[in-house]
């Protein structure tokens, strides 16, 4: 793949070296682009060592506009207010705009990354309108300090592998459910699990680059959290119970990856309870989230997941298809915790996937695991 890296004279210029080595670890070939300003805060020699190749600080009978403009992307990081309103009136005045003009006429597609004082982005936010209504893509600012600031680069590169990717689940809703649920006990002390969400926030990162609309629904979590989603935070398994049976009718799909509470406390405390002489704390079942969702909406792809611990691969089966028949999932995800290096933390895990085949998968990385669990999803929705 190769993309095409314009830097414009914005201070978030010194991010675009790091932006373009995360892309080259990512097996990006990106050819890099500079403005005049751009130039003036970052040597072109620094943009050569981030991507390997010589930067274009100007156009030469080489026709640089031409040669590059058919790349599989091109990636404006940071963009301007100059350049994206010399971009909206399609004026040609120097080698980024003039690339991105003759892109444009090749429908090429260009993403877009505004960086620059607040008060510059809400000038120019008609401007992005137009743009946006001629099929170019913005990354969303990062808002603060009265800034429209250069995102995350993570979340930049989710945006290149999505404008990239074959956008299989492009217009579908995908809800997914992640991380631990806490039950109180008083108002110190609760009940959890060692659920770090990471599962879960692979499969919404895969949703998301293969072009789905994804809601996350975040309980207690370790894991790191893009900005890329719609987030809705929970507690309590009440609380993902609700969020559920309120988001469920609106999606497609539905990942129910977190790990709820099985129980809660029947009589939780309202103050801090003394230490000083024994308690009994008495439990109460929770509604199985997972078992309501079809009687919610009975056309979402429906994933669960059955977590097991120490049991043999013939009783790990029997579980899962337990859990499936009882929720009517269309695609189980079966996991033993006890397994060494996988599970609740890790960043490995072994599974079995079972719709009306029984796939294994070995230990590998989470990521590459939401890979597949992503191609039945595309496989069996679609």
């Amino acid at each position: 793949m190769e993309i095409v890296l314009c830097v414009t004279g914005s201070i978030a210029a010194i991010e675009s070296i790091k932006l373009a080595r995360e892309l080259a670890r990512h097996g990006i070939n990106v050819k890099c682009f500079m403005s005049d300003g751009a130039c003036e805060i970052i040597h072109p020699y620094a943009m050569e060592f981030a991507t390997g190749q010589d930067a274009v600080t100007k156009i030469t009978g080489k026709i640089e506009h031409v040669k590059y403009a058919n790349a599989d992307l091109i990636l404006v990081a940071p963009a301007t207010a100059n350049v994206i309103s010399k971009f909206a009136y399609k004026i040609a005045d120097n080698p980024i705009n003039t690339l991105l003009i003759t892109a444009f006429g090749y429908n090429t597609p260009i993403l877009m990354v505004p960086s620059m004082h607040n008060s510059m982005y809400k000038a120019v936010k008609e401007n992005i309108e137009t743009l946006k209504g001629e099929g170019i893509t913005f990354v969303k600012p990062k808002v603060e300090e009265k800034k429209a600031k250069f995102p995350d680069i993570n979340d930049i590169v989710l945006h290149v592998m999505r404008e990239t990717s074959k956008m299989e689940l492009r217009g579908k809703k995908v809800l997914v459910s992640a991380g631990s649920t806490y039950e109180k006990i008083d108002e110190v002390r609760g009940i959890t699990n060692r659920s770090s969400g990471k599962m879960g926030i692979e499969i919404a990162k895969e949703a998301f680059i293969r072009g789905a609309d994804v809601t996350l629904i975040k309980g207690q979590m370790t894991a790191d959290v893009p900005h890329i989603f719609d987030v809705v935070e929970v507690e309590s398994s009440s609380q993902m119970h609700y969020a559920v049976s309120k988001l469920a009718s609106k999606s497609d799909v539905f990942v129910s990856s977190a790990a709820v509470s099985d129980f809660k406390v029947k009589n939780a405390e309202a103050a801090k309870i003394s230490s000083d002489t024994d308690i009994t704390i008495e439990l109460e079942r929770t509604p199985k989230i997972l078992n309501e969702v079809k009687e919610i909406n009975p056309d979402i792809f429906l994933v669960g997941f059955k977590a097991v611990h120490n049991l043999s691969d013939e009783e790990l089966l029997n579980a899962a298809k337990k859990r499936m028949l009882e929720s009517d999932a269309d695609l189980m995800v079966a996991n033993d915790v006890a397994v060494e290096g996988a599970g609740f933390g890790s960043d490995d895990n072994q599974v079995v996937l079972m719709d009306d085949e029984i796939i294994e998968i070995s230990l590998s990385p989470k990521r590459e695991i939401a890979k597949r669990i992503v191609d039945r999803i595309v496989t069996k929705s679609l």
